[in-house]
């Protein structure tokens, strides 16, 4: 079986009044589900570096009439990548990311960065090379090395998801502040 991005997202009781985001949005197959999931409130952020796949996400939002869903145009391995303010999300989508990523802690540092103290994080990525389908074998982060980089940023492991016969999923709790200053409301920096 392979993923199927409603089942999972179902899988992370999001709750209402939510702010998500979804790292590596690609097609917005997650943002979607989750825009959804949230029944129109809160905020759902798609963010990726490909101006096309986040033109094509917003344009599905639109013909579904989901308003609770951004685009945003960033890259998570940068500081501050995502241009959304220090902890000021509940909850971050990572999925089929860091098998494309250079810098995987980076990633990591960025989902910690933006969450809240107690915001969880969901990691989905391939465990495997599936017959010409996903990664090449060299490029699969396995699940322990994922689960090694979100432990250094101080996350704890909460639960591990069935995401399919040729995924893993995770999800982590953010422990403690990775910032020292006042916050506001705002999501945006």
């Amino acid at each position: 079986m392979f993923l199927r991005p409603t089942e999972i997202v179902e899988k992370f009781k999001l709750s209402s009044g939510m702010v998500v985001a979804d790292f590596g949005s690609g097609s917005g197959h997650y943002a979607i589900a989750a825009a959804k999931e949230l029944r129109g409130t809160g905020t759902v952020y798609a963010i990726d570096v490909q101006k096309d796949l986040l033109a094509a996400v917003k344009t599905e939002a639109e013909s579904k009439h989901l308003n609770n869903l951004e685009i945003i145009w960033g890259d998570v391995e940068n500081d501050k990548g995502s241009r959304l303010a220090d902890e000021s999300v509940d909850f971050v989508i990572i999925s089929n990311l860091l098998f494309q990523a250079q810098d995987k802690a980076a990633i990591a540092r960025e989902t910690r960065r933006v969450l809240k103290i107690g915001g969880m994080a969901a990691i989905i990525d391939w465990s495997d090379s599936f017959g010409g389908t996903g990664p090449t074998p060299n490029m699969v982060v396995p699940k322990s090395k994922a689960e090694e980089i979100f432990i250094m940023e101080d996350f704890k492991l909460e639960k591990e998801l069935d995401a399919g016969s040729h995924h893993y999923g995770m999800i982590f709790k953010k422990n403690s502040s990775s910032v020292n200053k006042s916050l506001n409301n705002s999501h945006f920096l």
